[in-house]
């Protein structure tokens, strides 16, 4: 089923009032991130396509909630701006307590 609403999208920028703050653990992952992801040569300006693939350790794990960490550290690490991401896939697997993960694929469509 398709469904198409006429609304405006709503950024987490205007979501939220006040500024935010990164928390000790959001500080710990990105530098963590930064370091695991390998070395890519991605053309500033092109469009891009981004397939997540989030390993949860618990069923009640919301979806999104990864996502916009996860396209922060890449910005940071890969040069990119989230505005030239045009596709974004997004997956979400159970596993057990232990083995969680995070899967991503860039492609420049």
């Amino acid at each position: 089923m398709k469904i198409k609403v006429e609304l405006k999208p709503l950024s987490v920028n205007r979501a939220w009032q006040g500024k935010r703050f990164k928390t000790p653990e959001y500080k710990s992952f990105e530098k963590y991130l930064m370091l695991l992801l390998p070395k890519l040569d991605i053309k500033k300006k092109e469009k891009l396509k981004v397939d997540f693939v989030f390993g949860f350790a618990t069923k009640a794990s919301d979806i999104d909630n990864p996502v916009k960490p996860c396209l922060d550290v890449m910005q940071k690490k890969y040069g990119i701006n989230d505005n030239d991401i045009f596709e974004l896939n997004i997956k979400k697997e159970v596993v057990g307590k232990g083995n969680e993960f995070i899967e991503l694929r860039i492609e420049q469509i």
